[in-house]
């Protein structure tokens, strides 16, 4: 399941360069039966199978010698809910454990082991395998040269509390719909300033809880609360 997202791509070409290191490894290697049984039924019965403890313990155990600093992740349904924020403060450390449940989910003593538990959304989903590949690649892009610009993700949608403007390329007319003139007039400052104007604007449309958190100047609070009235009218 990895293999595409984490070899393709920006997230491959970072991996080529060293920028970034990735590795999967199969849970079965720390099971110890012939059958190589990471799951088991449930204790006081229900339906499903739960992910057993013990090949967790000695996965982190072993992986923890081999990754100095290294954080322990649970991707969990029940987790803390994943945000840009929460990506960039990873970004800084030196590595990451990622466990991924499946079924029923994990023994409860896997909690123990956790230095935290991340939900990339209320849902749930099989197993924590594309929650994982989600994180990886929300972290990694976030690494010095992994994106060849860096200010792309500086201002990112999220980033700071915005959501990022609208983009546009050739043609500068398709379908009817032009570009915006500002765009194509080459003032470098109006186009920062109609920027930052369409990020308040769309953010107060759509994500009125983010708009509260954003850093603004007055008359960008102005022009938010104008867009917010005229949505509720």
């Amino acid at each position: 399941m990895f293999d595409g997202p984490l070899n393709h791509s920006i997230i491959g070409r970072a991996q080529d360069k060293g920028i970034i290191e990735t590795d999967v490894h199969n849970l079965r290697k720390w099971t110890h039966d012939k059958h190589q049984v990471t799951d088991d039924y449930p204790y006081g019965g229900g339906s499903g199978m739960v992910m057993k403890a013990e090949p967790f313990f000695e996965a982190v155990d072993e992986l923890r010698e081999k990754n100095k600093g290294a954080k322990v992740v649970l991707m969990t349904p029940q987790g803390e809910p994943f945000c840009d924020a929460k990506a960039r403060k990873l970004a800084k450390l030196p590595g990451l454990i990622i466990l991924c449940g499946r079924y029923e989910g994990v023994d409860e003593r896997v909690r123990l082991i956790a230095d935290m538990e991340i939900s990339i959304g209320d849902y749930v989903l099989t197993g924590g395998e594309l929650p994982a590949m989600v994180l990886i690649d929300a972290v990694a892009r976030l690494n010095p040269g992994v994106v060849k610009e860096a200010e792309s993700t500086a201002k990112d949608s999220h980033a700071e509390n915005l959501l990022e403007h609208p983009h546009y390329t050739r043609p500068p007319e398709f379908m009817g719909k032009k570009v915006p003139d500002v765009l194509l007039s080459g003032d470098h400052g109006k186009i920062e300033k109609w920027r930052r104007e369409q990020s308040i604007i769309r953010t107060a449309e759509r994500r009125p809880d983010l708009i509260t958190r954003a850093n603004l100047t007055n008359s960008e609070k102005e022009l938010a609360r104008r867009v917010t009235e005229k949505n509720h009218d």
